[in-house]
C-alpha cells in the first residue's frame, strides 16, 4: 500500500501531462460546458437549454446528463430512445485519493459507484395531449471502495472523495423515483415522490464540479439532517416551484421525516419505515437576472427550513447540565430550522450556455446548534471553463470552505474529556477530537478526454481535519474518473 502511496504524486502528474496531450481531441457537447458530468447532479441542463430555460437551476425538465454518451447513440438506440422520450444513461465514476502528507496517517484509497439512470417524458412517449409535462426519474446505483477521510485522515466532516457513504452495501441503491408535471408552459413545476431534499434547495449544477463531499450536490450541514437529505438519500413528499417571471422563482416542499440513519433503508426502497409522522417545510426563493449585452447569467438564492420533529440536546439534560455527567434525560427540542444564501455570478462569459464562462460562487447556510453538530458553512470560490486557452470543455476552479461545529457539541465533547469517556459520534460520524472548525481548500483541473468522458485530477488542502487539533492538516491529491456510457 505505502510503496504504491509515495509514487502517487508522480502517477498525478503524469495525468496533467496525459491531459495536455489529449488537446487534439474533437471537441462535443456536454452537460456542463467545461464541467463534469458526474453522477449526482440534479436534473438537467441540456433539456433545459432546449426549451430556452438555461439560466434556471434547480432543473426539473429532465433528461440529467444530456446526449452526450461515449459509445455515441448507442448504435441508433440512444437516437430512437430519446425522439420518444425516453432518456437512458449508465455512468461509471471513480475518485482516487491519497493524503501525502498529515492526517492520522499516511494512506491511498479509491471510492466509486455505477448508477443508471432513466428519465421518461410520457407526453412525447405515449403522444397523449393530457401526459404532456408529466415526466418521471429514477437513478439507482451500485456504490465500492473506501473513505480516505475516516480511514486516513481522521476527518468525518470535509470528505475530500464526493462520491462515498449512504449506498448501503447492495447491488441497487435506489436514489430517487419521482414523478413531474408542468404546467401553464412551465411557469408551475410540481414534483412527488422519492426525492433527495437537497437537489431541489439549496443546490447548484456547479458544486459538483468539486470532488469535496461537503460541498458537492448540496453543502452541508442541511444534507445530513434528517428532515433535508441529500443525493444518495430521499425523503418522501413533494415539491411545487412557481415562475412568476422569466428571472425568478418560488419553491416550497413538504417531506416525511425519517428517524433513521439510512432513509428507506440501507438499499433506498423502504419507504414506509416506523417513526414517520412529523414534516420538513423547506422554502427557497431566487432571482435570477442577465446583465449586459453577453448575458452574464447570475443567480441568487435564499431558503429557510423547519422540521417539526423533537430532538435531543447534544449536550443539555432536562436541568441544562450535561447529560453525561448527571445521567437525566437529554433535553428536547421542539422543531429544528436551517436557512441558506446562495449566489453564483458569470464575469465573462466564454460560449454559449448557462455555465461557460469565468464565474464567481459563494453562500453561507445555517443549521440550529442545539440538536446539529455542526452550525455554520460558508464558501466562496470560482470557477472558469478552458475557452482561453482553447480547451472550451474544460474547465477549472479553486474553492474555500469554512465548517464550524456547534457550542453544544463542543460542550458535549468537553464533558467527555473530564468524564474520560469517548468521543461520542454525531450526524457527520465519529470524532478525534474536540471539533471547533475546519477549513479546506481545494483546486482542480476538469479535462474532456473523449465525447462523455472527464478526467479530473484535484488537490485538496484540510487545515484542522474533523473540526480538531488532534491532526493538524493533511495534503490530498486525488483523480477524479467520470464516463457517461
Amino acid at each position: 500500500m505505502f510503496s504504491v502511496f509515495r509514487k502517487m504524486p508522480l502517477a498525478v502528474a503524469a495525468s496533467f501531462s496525459l491531459l495536455s496531450g489529449v488537446a487534439s481531441l474533437p471537441a462535443e457537447a456536454q452537460i456542463l460546458p467545461g464541467g463534469n458530468s458526474a453522477v449526482g447532479l440534479e436534473p438537467s441542463l441540456a433539456v433545459n437549454n432546449e426549451l430556452g430555460k438555461d439560466n434556471q437551476y434547480p432543473q426539473q425538465f429532465s433528461a440529467p446528463y444530456g446526449a452526450t454518451h461515449f459509445f455515441g447513440d448507442w448504435w441508433g438506440a440512444q437516437t430512437w430512445l430519446q425522439d420518444h422520450g425516453i432518456h437512458i444513461l449508465v455512468d461509471v465514476h471513480e475518485e482516487l485519493a491519497g493524503n501525502f502528507r498529515g492526517g492520522w496517517r499516511q494512506g491511498v484509497t479509491n471510492a466509486g459507484q455505477v448508477g443508471v439512470e432513466t428519465d421518461v417524458d410520457w407526453g412525447k412517449l405515449t403522444n397523449a395531449k393530457f401526459m404532456d409535462g408529466f415526466w418521471t426519474h429514477m437513478m439507482v446505483v451500485n456504490g465500492h471502495g473506501q473513505n480516505l477521510s475516516t480511514q486516513y485522515i481522521g476527518d468525518a466532516i470535509g470528505g475530500v472523495q464526493q462520491i462515498y457513504g449512504a449506498r448501503g452495501n447492495v447491488v441497487a441503491h435506489l436514489v430517487y423515483l419521482w414523478g413531474e408535471k408542468t404546467f401553464l408552459h412551465n411557469r408551475i413545476d410540481v414534483s412527488a415522490g422519492w426525492i433527495p431534499v437537497g437537489s431541489f434547495f439549496a443546490a447548484s449544477p456547479l458544486y459538483c464540479m468539486f470532488m469535496n463531499v461537503a460541498m458537492c450536490g448540496n453543502p452541508a450541514p442541511n444534507k445530513y439532517t434528517q428532515g433535508n437529505r441529500d443525493w444518495p438519500s430521499g425523503n418522501l413528499g413533494f415539491v411545487v416551484r412557481v415562475n412568476p417571471t422569466r428571472d425568478t422563482y418560488i419553491m416550497a416542499g413538504l417531506f416525511a421525516v425519517s428517524p433513521h440513519s439510512f432513509n428507506g433503508g440501507i438499499s433506498g426502497w423502504a419507504w414506509a419505515q416506523d417513526g414517520l409522522g412529523k414534516f420538513s417545510s423547506p422554502v427557497e426563493v431566487a432571482w435570477m437576472p442577465h446583465w449586459g449585452r453577453n448575458k452574464l447569467d447570475g443567480h441568487y438564492k435564499a431558503g429557510f427550513s423547519y422540521d417539526n420533529s423533537r430532538y435531543a440536546d447534544l449536550y443539555s439534560d432536562i436541568n441544562g447540565n450535561s447529560w453525561q455527567e448527571t445521567g437525566l434525560p437529554e433535553r428536547m427540542h421542539a422543531g429544528r430550522a436551517s436557512a441558506w444564501v446562495q449566489l453564483d455570478q458569470m464575469l465573462i462569459r466564454n460560449g454559449a450556455g448557462p455555465t461557460n464562462g469565468l464565474i464567481a460562487l459563494a453562500g453561507y447556510m445555517w443549521t440550529d446548534g442545539q440538536t446539529t453538530a455542526m452550525a455554520h458553512h460558508a464558501w466562496a470560490g470560482m470557477v472558469e471553463t478552458g475557452a482561453p486557452w482553447g480547451r472550451p470543455l474544460d474547465s477549472i476552479g479553486a474553492m474555500y470552505q469554512w465548517l464550524d461545529m456547534s457550542r453544544a457539541v463542543l460542550l458535549q465533547q468537553e464533558s467527555s474529556r473530564a468524564l474520560g469517556l469517548p468521543y461520542l459520534s454525531n450526524q457527520w460520524g465519529p470524532s478525534w477530537g474536540e471539533q471547533t472548525h475546519e477549513n479546506v481548500y481545494e483546486l482542480f483541473y476538469n479535462a474532456h478526454v473523449a465525447p462523455g468522458l472527464t478526467l479530473q485530477p484535484d488537490f485538496q488542502y484540510i487545515n484542522r481535519p474533523g473540526g480538531t487539533t488532534t491532526f493538524h492538516d493533511a495534503a490530498v491529491m486525488g483523480l477524479q474518473f467520470n464516463v457517461v456510457l
